[in-house]
């Protein structure tokens, strides 16, 4: 498992760096829609949907919704649909804390085809703006979830005793959550300090950048649980040692909306 993680990891590194600083117009909007899109096919699987025009439907209409959206520019439009998602995660969030009493609230094949859109299209409108405003603020917020994800790691396997979520993920602990949170802050006190912002910017940069990383973890808790509700341990299996797309890009569907939300509302950085 460990060789299949590295092997694909060392195959996918070339090409995501090359879609994000390659400096070819349109590469990353082109591929980030590739892989929200076979997220989309992932996610009727969590739907079960069984039809293959039942999930080629769903994939034409996040098609769609991409398409719309990649007429825009990063305008208040898309900033209200930042807002928009940030906002929706709230309700992931008591449906986390709540699973498993409140699944009949999200878990009919309707709801979840509503939040499968409410999912993916901010997730590719946040990333694709993200870019646009530099593929370095891009890099920024991937470090922040992947700190997230490497300090939980390491903490839980050595501090880990509180389950943080054990009817969703049973492996997350708090003490987890919180070497994740110390690792990102040294991330972003390491940032903050280089952007020599002034107090009352540096203390908003901060709080966005802590409320992206706790957003991360949600939303890789709100995956969990849409897979455990639907009987799958992976998303996909179209990434050797990683499971599918979705399982890689579920942090990045709450903190990609969260910190262009936020980016939006202090006017940049």
């Amino acid at each position: 498992m460990l060789k299949q993680r590295v092997i694909t990891a060392l195959v996918l590194l070339p090409i995501v760096l090359w879609s994000v600083f390659g400096g070819v117009y349109g590469a990353f909007p082109v591929f980030a829609a590739l892989l929200v899109l076979i997220a989309a096919y992932e996610w009727t699987n969590l739907m079960q949907l069984r039809s293959f025009a039942q999930r080629f439907g769903y994939l034409a209409l996040v098609a769609m919704g991409i398409a719309y959206f990649q007429r825009q520019d990063f305008s208040s439009q898309t900033g209200l649909l930042m807002v928009a998602a940030s906002f929706a995660w709230l309700f992931a969030l008591g449906w986390v804390m709540r699973y498993p009493e409140q699944t009949a609230q999200w878990a009919g094949r309707g709801r979840m085809a509503l939040i499968g859109l409410m999912l993916l299209l901010p997730t590719w409108a946040g990333l694709v703006a993200l870019h646009a405003q530099s593929p370095w603020w891009l890099m920024y917020v991937l470090l922040l979830v992947w700190g997230a994800d490497t300090g939980a790691y390491f903490s839980g396997r050595r501090f880990g005793r509180v389950k943080l979520a054990v009817h969703v993920s049973p492996a997350k602990t708090r003490e987890g959550l919180y070497g994740g949170l110390l690792l990102t802050s040294l991330i972003i006190a390491g940032v903050t300090i280089y952007l020599s912002l002034d107090m009352a910017r540096a203390m908003l940069f901060m709080s966005i950048s802590l409320l992206t990383v706790l957003a991360s973890v949600l939303g890789d808790l709100f995956e969990s649980m849409a897979k455990r509700r639907a009987g799958i341990k992976d998303s996909g299996r179209i990434f050797p040692g990683h499971g599918g797309a979705l399982d890689r890009i579920d942090s990045l569907t709450a903190a990609a909306p969260v910190f262009m939300a936020g980016w939006w509302l202090a006017g940049g950085f």
